[in-house]
């Protein structure tokens, strides 16, 4: 192996050096012009990238894959390569070539992966892209994001399922851990997220304190009010650490760590955000909510409307603020396009003053800085004006950075290049040496043609002209004519057939200036702008502030358009337990209806004390699942602060929005569809509230028929008698034998989406109406999907034959009214049938009185499980 290695070239004895420091990472190699990939990592970058894949000779050591692009072409492909899930370590020259004999020395500058990266070319601008920390302990698991594009840093630590729920919320682009918790880390949250994993030594609680303390300059991190958080706390410093492996050191902008307060916040599993279809969808071409809700006029405000979206309120007084400001700016549209306007012209300042922080931004972006604070200038004079409060409010922490505004006016040229090197940046007039070496590099014409007239005057020679070349630079030409003029001083360096060269003292000293005024120019450029960075980068807190309030600002005044274009009501929040909807609308699917058509609205009533439950019949296609949707979507847009579609909306404050929609596989973690329904369901059951909003649809239709009403029958009986919390809940169902439970139970009443009969056709009229429905038009749905005429016939057939046999319906019926009324046990294992016996043996060593709904569903499986094998 010594022997190879002395083989190789000493270019490549140095890339592998480097290449050993940074396992799993794709390193770009600059030589020279090109960033040059080597072997394996060459085989990737063509793969990814579409770029030719080459060899280069290494020395007596054979050839080695080489794949390479023009250094200026790295904002193009570096993307590309971080999307595909690579991490890369730009590999740069540190020294001038010029200057060095051998090789030059070279060295990481920056190593970008998914979650730490600020390029615009890499993050998507309407979104975050978080770098998520996890530390376990137990059963609690510590949690940071961290957002090193535009400095937000936030900590939080609960049990897993409120990890999943803010993993969900906040979408990180890579989650790293603990190595020895892979094992955790998969159990609890799957393949969903790109990870990376870290020794263990870097999480604990002394090095995790000592990291933040140093990073913010505190002796305690009380302020934060984090300090209590000690697994948060853990995983925060890790982050931090993480940020420095990765070579970024100038993290100024990351100014301040907040908790994530979870009882500000209404609670939305990843269930439900994913159901609801709030910012993806599962379906392919589905509009989500955040589409329809967003006309936010910059970037951050985008994001922040994102973060409301995933964290609704559950605050009486916040809301109705949020709403008053809405309902303010709803009503005066020429002072909402005027705001709208300045907004536009501030763009993504969180961003722009974190790459200031960084280090990393041009001349160009300070430009936009300037502008930015301009515009914010007129935002805060306009809301100052303003007689709401809260807007006033808004417009009176605007900082005006009036300072930083003028020496970047006075500074920097109007309009800059992007690049610092093409000179001509900062503005004249700010330094003495700076405007003599313009003089020189860019006036050199004018003071030759001086020079030149100058001498013809002294020496009388008027053919005299000055010239350059490579060979020794500045000269003056004499025709052999004048050639008895020329001065004593003036120095020959060259003969010709019709003339000579000459040089002179002045002339020497005016090329040595000339030839260096550049390279001088660009040192004192490169001097003044660093200087001016770090100017504004003092500013850094108030323009943070200035961007979180006007991405505030913007989202309620894109509330308010959205409420003018699509017909919104202002809702009335109160803290009554009472949730009354009229003539309520899915935001979603109205805006996707055909030309023409217009929604069918409906109506939701649900209470605490008289309708807790509403059992909703009806066939399938008929609109159960939207209806169920736009409640939930209406009560959430609501404690956001928006207006909501309906023609009115009473919200009594929402703490848990739950959610079982749809049945969706999960077979690579090989979970049947009643097997994730399940689970899905008792997360529900076991995490209740008195404010629950519950939306159950088609619950057991996973399984057997019998199983499924059985299973639907006792979830709804246990939500009517929680002794605690009487959530509300709209339940779904094809099975039309639940109607029988409002016989039973008060509180439960019977609705169903209704429909008209006209011959063999059913129209759907997507109204919900009092009252249970006895068919589900299964047979006329298969028509209109097309279903071959003879299997529709046959279906018909089989339908008489079994309406007639009464099989099923008044049967099962009867079935659950006597169990209802049964009041002993029914002896079931009369039978010497060893099955029997076995899942006898299972229900006699069951104690119910401590049984959890979830175990109780989990039994439920394991007996059918043993029925299937008999």
């Amino acid at each position: 192996m010594a022997k190879e290695k002395d083989k190789e070239t000493p270019l490549m004895t140095q890339y592998n050096q480097i290449k050993v420091k940074y396992p799993g990472a794709l390193l770009l190699f600059r030589v020279g012009d090109f960033y040059e990939t080597f072997g394996e990592d060459a085989i990737k970058a063509s793969q990814i990238l579409g770029i030719v894949l080459t060899k280069r000779a290494n020395g007596s050591a054979s050839y080695i894959e080489l794949a390479g692009f023009p250094h200026h072409s790295i904002e193009t492909y570096l993307p590309k390569l971080v999307r595909a899930g690579q991490r890369v370590a730009i590999c740069d020259q540190l020294e001038d070539p010029k200057t060095v004999k051998g090789i030059v020395k070279r060295g990481v500058t920056e190593l970008v992966t998914p979650g730490v990266a600020y390029s615009d070319n890499i993050v998507q601008q309407k979104s975050n892209n978080y770098l998520a920390t996890l530390h376990f302990e137990k059963q609690t698991i510590g949690i940071s994001f961290l957002d090193i594009s535009t400095g937000e840093f936030l900590v939080a630590q609960g049990n897993v399922d409120y990890i999943d729920k803010l993993l969900q919320s906040f979408k990180p682009s890579e989650v790293i851990f603990s190595k020895a918790k892979q094992k955790d880390f998969s159990e609890y949250f799957g393949e969903r997220f790109y990870t990376y994993t870290l020794d263990d030594w870097a999480f604990t609680s002394d090095y995790a304190q000592e990291t933040l303390l140093k990073h913010f300059d505190v002796k305690s991190l009380k302020g934060f009010g984090i300090d209590k958080l000690n697994l948060g706390i853990v995983a925060a410093g890790v982050s931090l650490h993480y940020l420095g492996e990765t070579e970024h050191r100038q993290l100024q902008h990351i100014s301040n760590i907040s908790r994530i307060e979870e009882d500000r916040y209404m609670w939305l599993d990843r269930f439900t955000i994913r159901n609801l279809e709030l910012i993806g969808s599962t379906n392919e071409n589905a509009k989500t909510l955040i589409e329809v809700l967003d006309h936010t006029s910059c970037a951050m405000g985008a994001r922040m409307l994102h973060k409301w979206l995933v964290m609704p309120l559950k605050n009486e007084k916040p809301i109705q603020e949020r709403l008053a400001v809405v309902q303010f700016f709803y009503d005066d549209a020429i002072l909402r396009e005027k705001l709208q306007g300045f907004i536009r012209q501030v763009g993504d300042l969180e961003r722009l003053i974190s790459k200031i922080g960084l280090q990393k931004t041009n001349p160009r972006e300070i430009i936009q800085l300037k502008r930015a604070l301009l515009a914010i200038a007129e935002v805060k004079e306009i809301c100052e004006q303003i007689p709401q409060e809260a807007v006033k409010r808004l417009g009176e922490q605007m900082n005006l950075c009036a300072s930083i505004r003028e020496k970047i006016e006075k500074e920097l040229f109007a309009d800059p290049p992007v690049a610092l090197n093409k000179g001509k940046v900062m503005a004249d007039g700010i330094d003495p040496d700076l405007d003599r070496l313009r003089k020189i590099a860019f006036g050199g014409k004018d003071y030759l043609l001086e020079l030149q007239k100058r001498e013809a005057e002294i020496t009388g020679i008027t053919s005299l002209k000055i010239a350059f070349n490579n060979v020794f630079g500045y000269y003056l030409e004499v025709s052999n004519t004048h050639k008895d003029k020329v001065p004593q001083e003036w120095i020959r360096k060259q003969t010709l057939v019709n003339a000579e060269r000459y040089i002179t003292p002045e002339l020497k000293e005016y090329e040595d200036q000339i030839l260096g005024a550049e390279e001088k120019i660009l040192a004192i450029e490169t001097r003044l702008f660093t200087d001016l960075v770090n100017s504004i980068a003092e500013f850094i807190k108030p323009i943070q502030l200035n961007a979180f309030l006007i991405a505030q600002l913007d989202v309620l005044l894109c509330f308010a358009e959205t409420a003018k274009k699509n017909h919104y009501v202002k809702p009335k929040i109160n803290n009554e337990k009472i949730l009354d909807i009229k003539g309520g609308r899915h935001p979603v699917i109205e805006k996707n209806l055909p030309l023409g058509d217009e929604y069918i609205t409906n109506n939701v009533y649900l209470d605490n004390d008289s309708q807790q439950i509403i059992i909703i019949t009806g066939p399938n296609m008929a609109g159960k699942s939207a209806l169920l949707r736009q409640t939930g979507l209406i009560v959430l847009m609501a404690q956001m602060g928006s207006f909501v579609p309906a023609k009115e909306a009473t919200i009594g404050i929402v703490d848990k929005i739950f959610t079982r929609v749809g049945a969706s596989d999960n077979l690579s973690s090989g979970e049947s569809t009643f097997m994730v329904e399940m689970n899905e369901t008792a997360s529900i059951l076991n995490n209740l509230s008195d404010r629950s909003l519950i939306l159950l649809d088609e619950i057991g239709r996973g399984t057997s028929t019998y199983d499924g009403i059985s299973i639907a029958w006792a979830i709804a009986e246990y939500l009517h008698n929680h002794p605690s919390a009487k959530a509300k809940t709209l339940f779904a169902t094809h099975y039309h034998e639940l109607n029988e439970l409002s016989n039973s139970f008060n509180r439960v009443k019977n609705f169903n989406v209704s429909v008209k009969e006209v011959g063999n056709k059913v129209i759907f009229l997507r109204k919900l109406v009092p009252g249970g429905s006895e068919h589900s038009f299964g047979i006329h749905v298969a028509k209109m999907a097309g279903m071959p005429p003879q299997v529709l016939k046959r279906a018909n057939e089989i339908l008489v034959r079994l309406e007639n046999e009464r099989t099923g319906g008044e049967h099962v019926k009867a079935s659950l009214l006597k169990m209802q009324q049964q009041p002993v046990q029914l002896q079931m294992f009369s039978l010497d049938d060893p099955v029997l016996i076995k899942i006898r043996d299972v229900l006699n060593n069951l104690d119910v009185n401590t049984l959890t709904p979830v175990e109780a569903l989990m039994k439920l499986d394991e007996i059918q499980k043993v029925l299937k094998k008999a």
